[in-house]
């Protein structure tokens, strides 16, 4: 008879993981491929390398890939300016913090998913039924974060502005040690936090971020291995392998699940919930004219916010020579249509 975890034991691996990370980043151990033409790529643990790997497709590369971990966009971001890093993969919000800071960095690439894993979550006992009734309350976030514009929307929705919350600005780890100790009154997030949480039966959903995020993520490389003929032909063909990988995910939910529990140190149930409820329902799209406006859009929030130092043209920030063959941005996810 297989051992259930407690609650509180469900809740440590990725907490453990992400603090035990210390630095931003860690070399990846891991290079893959052959070649002349090395690829350096920015990775979150479990992210575009284990799919990749758990869906054939580092197989047959006739360049090679160097990988490099981080613990989330904003730093993955920094080193793509600093050109330590040639591509890599944030969600919808980093890039727009990254304009904002003058950084060097092209949106290649976008997916398209639920944002239902976009979550602000209250611990089972509150009182809290509705995001109207947060103001006045502490709620944690990761500066810089989807989670971060996920707030902000949810709180416009409900007639509030971050100003009628008191905003604690925690990295996950920290916040998820502040919530299920009772220091904070909510918590916005994404998967596989959400689906952490809600497995450890720890908390409830009080609103996610459907219909009012875009539930975008990004590839964002570097504007300096664009330009070089041999990088960007490889970064084609980075993107469609992803492309694929992707779509096998889809197809392939248990046993990605399974792949992504060993990889983060997450329970397979948690990983399962995880990647029903947001990864395998990303889709491909295009980097077009809706997805730029709505990226603009967090951006001028931001702006306006203070949060960003000054206006960001987000057109200014995206290339898209990579779309060919792509469905708009505004096609529904897997799922949604």
């Amino acid at each position: 008879m297989r051992r259930r975890l407690a609650p509180a034991a469900l809740l440590l691996p990725l907490a453990l993981l992400l603090t035990a990370c210390g630095g931003s980043a860690s070399a990846g151990s891991d290079t893959d491929g052959q070649g002349s033409l090395t690829l350096n790529v920015g990775d979150q643990k479990g992210g575009s390398e284990a799919i990749l790997r758990a869906a054939g497709e580092l197989k047959g590369l006739d360049y090679k890939i160097k990988w490099s971990t981080f613990t989330s966009g904003p730093p993955l971001l920094e080193a793509v300016n600093a050109k330590a890093v040639d591509i890599g993969g944030v969600g919808n919000t980093p890039p727009v913090f990254a304009a904002g800071a003058g950084s060097k960095i092209t949106v290649v690439s976008a997916f398209h998913g639920t944002s239902k894993g976009d979550a602000i979550l209250v611990p089972n006992d509150s009182k809290l039924t509705k995001p109207e009734q947060l103001k006045g309350k502490s709620v944690a976030v990761a500066q810089g974060s989807s989670a971060n514009y996920q707030l902000v929307a949810s709180l416009k929705a409900a007639g509030l502005s971050l100003n009628d919350v008191k905003v604690k600005y925690l990295q996950p780890a920290d916040a998820l040690a502040a919530f299920t100790s009772g220091k904070v009154d909510a918590w916005a997030v994404w998967d596989p936090y959400t689906s952490q949480v809600l497995q450890a039966k720890q908390g409830r959903i009080l609103t996610t971020g459907d219909g009012v995020t875009n539930g975008l993520t990004f590839q964002v490389a570097a504007p300096s291995a664009l330009q070089d003929k041999k990088k960007a032909a490889a970064i084609k063909d980075y993107l469609e392998r992803l492309r694929r990988a992707t779509t096998w995910v889809h197809d392939h939910q248990e046993e990605w699940a399974k792949v992504w529990a060993k990889d983060t140190g997450l329970p397979y149930e948690v990983a399962l919930a995880s990647v029903k409820r947001t990864n395998a329902t990303r889709i491909s799209v295009a980097v077009d004219k809706p997805l730029i406006a709505s990226e603009q859009e967090i951006a001028d929030t931001f702006t306006e916010l203070k949060l960003i130092p000054k206006k960001v043209d987000f057109a200014d920030f995206v290339d898209t020579r990579f779309n060919a063959g792509l469905p708009p941005s505004t096609t529904p996810a897997r799922g949604e249509g």
